[in-house]
């Protein structure tokens, strides 16, 4: 499951992940979303926790997963994963720098440092 976390501005994008995760998530939680503020902004920065009750992506949202970051590339400004899953994290890591685009790996007792950094606007965090 996917969910919107609130309390951020517009012009970034907060979800988590918990359970399984599915193209169904994509489709209806997070696309709309993120295409919804990419109307109303040039760029997005982009928050995505993955919670220590996360079980697994389907096939289907690992691919949805890569088209939406490979489809807004040059539309993504800060974009930071909190997460224990060390899978995860270290495929994060080893695709990031193929991506051009200010990119985070944060563990999860660091999820305030993830925040800070995504809503820094002077580069500084």
């Amino acid at each position: 499951m996917m969910t919107i976390i609130e309390g951020f501005p517009d012009d970034v994008l907060a979800v988590t992940a918990s359970g399984r995760v599915t193209t169904e998530d994509y489709r209806d939680v997070l696309l709309p979303e993120a295409e919804a503020r990419l109307k109303r902004h040039e760029k997005l920065r982009f928050l995505y926790v993955i919670g220590n009750d996360f079980d697994s992506f389907s096939p289907g949202a690992m691919m949805a997963d890569a088209r939406f970051g490979l489809g807004h590339l040059g539309r993504l400004d800060r974009c930071a994963l909190v997460t224990d899953v060390t899978w995860i994290a270290d495929g994060a890591r080893l695709f990031a720098p193929f991506f051009h685009v200010p990119f985070r790996v944060f563990p999860g007792a660091e999820s305030e440092a993830a925040r800070a950094w995504v809503l820094d606007r002077e580069g500084h965090a």
